[in-house]
């Protein structure tokens, strides 16, 4: 009879995820499958295995049991319960084969070989990190479990799995085309036919069959830049006729570059990986130089959903000469992991022959991820969770904003955006991203490098990008001060101080005679005008522009040279002081460590 260390079972008495019966049957399951329990062999009776172990003989009866109505285990009479001998693991014959000599490696020829995916933004104990401000992976507390689980148990009902088990090998679930077009594309202005639309499995394949279809060796073709580096490398794999296209406030730029391009690859909702808002006049200009030229454009459009500030522009694939776009999008980056889906939609012409190119890949994406996805949009769930999700990722994306504005007014800029998931950050121009991200892992602090985004050999150093995807939002606060402390310690020596400003300090009676009446005026580091009105009897008022204007009021004083503030919202309501230099029409501001905090002007 085998011994329990010959059964290599060992059993966690305090694991809450994993039953002791669930812990030993799957334990067995793998002695058996390794050969280290081979077949015929007599297992230990459930009384002397229960007594090994130190559980309830009950348990190792219940998981003998189960074996044997699986098959794993054979019961014979009066002998006891033997392991199945037709699951004896099958072992190639090696005693009568002459071993072959090692030979010398040989030469690879890898045409296919990929130049930069191999490059990652996120390390993998991403969640050991105290302060994780990266984008693209969630925190599973923005996973709808219940849900899904629901979804899933009315997809892989016995009647249910007769409706979508029988489709054809390259066609898609039919509930889950409909969900797509009825729930799915109006929100972005598109209508579309069941043969207009192709499922995918994920983004990436998507974009895969998209330029293996649409691109050749003389195809001409327009990427953002900065942009997706996986699409990059996707073009790069068909054309070396690439052309980089860079950006503005306004998305990709539309000019001479982009004439004679056959293809344009675009982010618009929000540009990868800035996540500047494409504007409607851009769109529309973008689509009439595709006209004009004969031009086809791939709107991958993944975070249409995300828009913070006012209403999303409709998308290119809906507005005037939209035929001449393949629009690519998805579910919930959120249901990733667990369903991946995504889909295609263009003219019926391209997605029959997409239709042919997936067949070649996979067949058709799981059929049961499939109707789980349409159970879970038909059933509402996908809207609630969708509010939930935004409501979540809006308010830590606000909350990064307001932290960074606090914090590192004069040294970080976001530049306007009305959404997204990350924030694409320039820092003062003498930083080092690289010193810069090796430190803040240091503290804690786990930024997302940009070199990857960059098709040129040279990207600047003083940019990263910060996602509030994978951080509460009642740590974005603390990890922003401790950010805004470092940087201002890398860069010391390159800012101004109180002592080598240029301008004139304004001692206590200088603050007490100029302060009251004056009106302030600077630029947020998200791109918008700030006013602060500063009253004589000792009261302030503040308004932003832009989109989603704010209003505040608070209070200011001076004391001991110093001029002090508080916001009744705004700076989270702290009470903050600084020594005031003026130069001209220009306001500076110190902190207490005769750091520069601010610059502002004086109207």
């Amino acid at each position: 009879m085998p011994s329990l260390n010959t059964l290599l079972i060992h059993v966690d008495h305090g694991d809450r995820a994993e039953s002791l019966q669930s812990q030993i049957r799957r334990q067995f399951v793998d002695n058996i499958l390794t050969g280290a329990l081979p077949g015929g062999r007599k297992v230990p009776s459930s009384r002397k295995l229960a007594e090994q172990l130190k559980v309830s003989r009950n348990t190792i009866v219940l998981v003998y049991t189960s074996l044997m109505e699986e098959g794993f285990l054979v019961s014979r009479e009066r002998s006891g319960i033997f392991v199945n001998e037709q699951l004896s693991p099958a072992r190639p014959q090696t005693s009568n084969i002459a071993l072959k000599s090692t030979s010398a490696r040989p030469s690879l020829h890898l045409p296919g070989r990929l130049l930069g995916t191999s490059q990652h933004s996120l390390v993998r104990n991403w969640r050991d990190y105290r302060f994780p401000f990266v984008d693209g992976v969630f925190d599973i507390s923005l996973y709808p479990v219940r849900e899904l689980k629901d979804a899933n148990a009315r997809a892989n009902a016995s009647s249910e799995i007769l409706q979508w088990s029988q489709l054809q090998h390259d066609c898609d679930d039919p509930m889950l085309l409909e969900q797509i077009q009825t729930r799915i594309l109006p929100r972005r202005g598109i209508s579309a036919s069941a043969d207009e639309i192709l499922i995918t499995a994920g983004s990436q394949q998507a974009l895969f069959l998209v330029t293996q279809l649409l691109a050749d060796h003389n195809t001409r073709a327009a990427l953002e830049e900065p942009g997706f580096p996986e699409a990059r490398e996707l073009f790069r794999q068909r054309t070396d006729k690439l052309v980089y296209q860079g950006l503005d406030l306004q998305g990709m730029v539309v000019d001479d570059k982009l004439k004679g391009c056959d293809l344009i690859y675009t982010t618009p909702s929000h540009q990868t990986p800035t996540s500047v808002t494409m504007s409607l006049a851009r769109r529309q200009a973008l689509l009439d130089l595709a006209v004009q030229q004969d031009s086809l454009i791939i709107e991958d459009d993944f975070e249409f959903e995300s828009n913070f500030l006012g209403q999303p522009h409709p998308a290119l694939r809906s507005l005037s000469g939209g035929n001449r776009v393949v629009y690519l999008s998805c579910l919930s980056k959120v249901l990733a992991a667990g369903l991946q889906i995504s889909f295609v939609v263009a003219e019926a012409e391209v997605i029959a022959e997409l239709r042919k190119l997936r067949k070649l890949v996979c067949r058709t994406p799981s059929l049961n991820n499939q109707r789980t996805a349409a159970h879970f949009l038909a059933l509402g769930y996908y809207d609630a969770f969708m509010m939930q999700v935004h409501k979540t990722i809006y308010e830590r994306w606000l909350t990064l904003r307001e932290a960074l504005n606090i914090y590192l007014p004069n040294s970080i800029n976001t530049g306007p955006i009305f959404g997204g998931s990350a924030y694409w950050i320039t820092g003062p121009k003498e930083l080092d991203d690289s010193y810069l991200l090796d430190a803040a892992a240091k503290q804690g602090i786990l930024l997302e490098p940009v070199r990857r985004y960059f098709a040129a050999e040279q990207a600047p150093k003083n940019c990263f990008r910060m996602g509030v995807t994978s951080i509460s939002a009642d740590r974005i606060k603390e990890g922003v001060r401790k950010l805004a402390q470092l940087i201002r310690d890398l860069v010391a020596d390159h800012e101004e101080n109180l002592s080598t400003a240029k301008g004139r300090l304004l001692s206590q009676s200088e603050l007490e005679n100029r302060l009251p009446g004056m009106t302030l005026c600077c630029e947020m580091v998200y791109g918008v005008p700030c006013e602060i009105r500063l009253l004589a009897d000792g009261q302030m008022e503040g308004a932003t522009g832009g989109y989603n204007p704010e209003v505040d009021q608070g209070r200011w004083w001076i004391k001991d040279g110093m001029y002090y503030r508080q916001w009744q919202l705004w700076g989270y309501g702290e009470t903050h002081g600084y020594y005031v230099i003026v130069d001209g029409n220009e306001m500076k501001w110190f902190d207490a460590n005769y750091r520069l905090v601010r610059k502002l002007s004086i109207v």
